[in-house]
């Protein structure tokens, strides 16, 4: 079940790195890095909590496409 994301895109719309992102989200660098490169699905409080720093919609940043 793919799931495909923007997060990078967010982030560098936001100016931080990985390393910075994560701390905020209470995740490691290494989780960031793997939801970007579409290798880890987050939970669905991640990816909340990972919208309201980008101040998006979960919507906005994740997207399921059905193979």
């Amino acid at each position: 079940m793919p799931l495909y994301n923007r997060l990078k895109e967010h982030r560098a719309r936001l100016g931080v790195n990985q390393a910075e992102l994560g701390k905020l989200a209470g995740v490691s660098r290494q989780t960031i890095s793997l939801i970007e490169r579409g290798d880890y699905s987050p939970s669905v409080s991640l990816a909340l909590k990972l919208a309201a720093i980008c101040g998006t919609t979960v919507e906005d940043i994740f997207t399921y496409e059905d193979e």
